[in-house]
């Protein structure tokens, strides 16, 4: 896409959607953390449900930590990877106590250091709960910069460079948002919903 394109593109769905938001469900800076470190391979609905109770009883490090891997396993069973989840899930909470007071670090570098905290989950955290303009690639959004030829790459780091790079500023805060969403809904991976699709008319339609 040419810089004008990008430009249609954002434009076209901020007038659609003019404040994005993630689909997990959360209260607190905490809970979003652990919402997005157990959604991995995992849809938000799936996550939702399983958090629903779990976050009833541990809203906080400290209740989660209390809480323990084999509470924590049962109420998130019937999401995938659940025991590895749990085990990372109580062990990032044994660090927030111990290391950052029990609160969510507002560093990349503090937030990568957490178990089972990588990247992604690091931007979605900086950006839904900090507001950094921070890109958090997922398969949406690698398939659809791919696809629409708004930022090309051969994986998620170069996909959220190229991201950072094209996306104009007054749209980067919401970005990734606005990408999921239409990944999720109308640039699916099987049967895209082209005829529907309000920004066709800067789309590339890529093999992908």
């Amino acid at each position: 896409m040419t810089p004008a394109q990008v430009e249609t593109f954002f434009a076209t769905l901020q007038r659609a959607n003019p404040h994005p938001e993630t689909e997990l469900a959360f209260t607190n800076v905490f809970e979003l953390l652990a919402a997005v470190l157990l959604s991995a391979q995992a849809t938000d609905v799936s996550v939702n449900k399983a958090t629903r109770a779990l976050f009833a009883r541990a809203p906080t490090p400290q209740k989660m930590l209390a809480l323990g891997v084999e509470q924590v396993e049962q109420h998130i069973k019937t999401i995938g990877l659940f025991r590895t989840k749990a085990k990372n899930l109580v062990a990032t909470c044994r660090i927030l106590v111990e290391q950052h007071g029990g609160c969510v670090p507002r560093s990349r570098e503090a937030l990568e250091a957490l178990p089972g905290v990588g990247r992604k989950t690091a931007n979605v955290v900086l950006n839904v709960a900090f507001g950094e303009p921070t890109m958090a690639v997922d398969t949406h959004i690698f398939r659809v910069s791919n696809r629409t030829g708004l930022a090309p790459g051969k994986d998620v780091l170069a996909v959220e460079q190229a991201l950072l790079s094209r996306v104009p500023a007054a749209y980067r805060v919401d970005a990734h948002h606005w990408l999921i969403l239409h990944g999720r809904y109308v640039c699916t991976a099987r049967s895209p919903q082209c005829a529907r699709c309000q920004v066709s008319a800067v789309c590339e339609r890529r093999g992908v």
